[in-house]
C-alpha cells in the first residue's frame, strides 16, 4: 500500500479525502457517503431488516443511526452465526449476491460423529440434493472430538442451508456453524453481536472480486447457510 506515492508502514495514517491511497499500484475507489459493515451475527437473530413473527433481527445489533440506511447482504439462518455484511451500496450488494458471483465462503463447522474419508470425498466431489447436485467443496478436517468432527468447508455457491444439507446427506448433522470469511474479508476476532466498518482496502477488494462477473437484475437476497 502507498500513500501519495510513498510506501505505507504499520501505523501509517492517511486521510482518504485529501490523499491518494493505492494498493498494488491501484488507487482505492472510495464510495463517498456509503456505509459498509461487517457483523458477527450471533445465533438467534434473523438476517432481515424486519421479521413478521417478531423475532430479533440483525438490525438491532448495529448503530441506530445506520438502521434505516443499510440492509443485510446475503443471509445466515437464525441457528447459524458468523460474518454478515450490511451495506447501503446497492450496486456492490447486488453484485455480491448475484448467482454469477462465485465468492468463496468459508465455514467452520462442528458436525456430529466421526467424519471419515468416504464422507469427505463425497463432499469434495459434490452432493446430490433435492434441488440438484452441488459444486465440489473444499473440505479440511480441523480436529476430531469424542463424538464430533470440526471441519472447514469452502463453498462457491449460495443455496439455502447448503452446508447443513450437505453434511446431513453424508450422515453428520451440523451442531454449530460459523461463517468465518467471505471472499477476502475475514470475521477475525470480532466478538458476537458486534459490528465494524469495512476498511477502504476491504471494500476495494470486494469490488475487484466482482468486476466483470455481472450483477444486473440481481435482488437483495443471497446465500443462507
Amino acid at each position: 500500500m502507498t500513500i501519495d506515492g510513498q510506501t505505507a508502514h504499520l501505523g501509517s495514517r492517511a486521510d482518504p479525502a485529501t490523499q491518494v491511497i493505492a494498493v498494488n499500484g491501484r488507487p482505492l475507489r472510495l464510495a463517498q457517503g456509503h456505509h459498509y459493515l461487517a457483523l458477527h451475527k450471533p445465533v438467534g437473530f434473523i438476517s432481515t431488516r424486519r421479521d413478521p413473527e417478531g423475532r430479533p433481527t440483525v438490525m438491532s445489533l448495529i448503530p441506530e443511526r445506520l438502521r434505516k440506511l443499510v440492509y443485510p447482504v446475503g443471509r445466515l439462518d437464525a441457528d447459524s452465526e458468523g460474518l454478515l455484511f450490511l451495506f447501503d451500496d446497492g450496486d456492490l450488494a447486488n453484485a455480491l449476491t448475484h448467482p454469477r458471483f462465485h465468492a468463496a465462503k468459508l465455514y467452520h463447522v462442528l458436525a456430529a460423529g466421526n467424519i471419515g474419508p468416504k464422507a469427505i470425498a463425497q463432499l469434495r466431489k459434490g452432493i446430490v440434493l433435492e434441488d440438484g447436485p452441488t459444486a465440489p467443496a473444499h473440505v479440511k478436517v480441523l480436529s476430531r472430538l469424542a463424538d464430533a468432527t470440526v471441519v472447514e468447508i469452502t463453498l462457491h455457491e449460495g443455496r439455502k442451508r447448503q452446508v447443513r444439507r450437505m453434511l446431513e446427506a453424508v450422515g453428520h448433522p451440523v451442531r454449530r456453524l460459523v461463517r468465518v470469511a467471505i471472499a477476502s474479508v475475514e470475521l477475525g476476532d470480532l466478538p458476537p453481536g458486534q459490528c465494524r466498518e469495512l476498511t477502504p482496502a476491504e471494500v476495494e477488494r470486494l469490488r475487484r472480486a466482482v468486476e466483470g462477473r455481472g450483477g444486473d437484475g440481481a435482488g437483495r437476497g443471497g446465500q443462507r447457510q
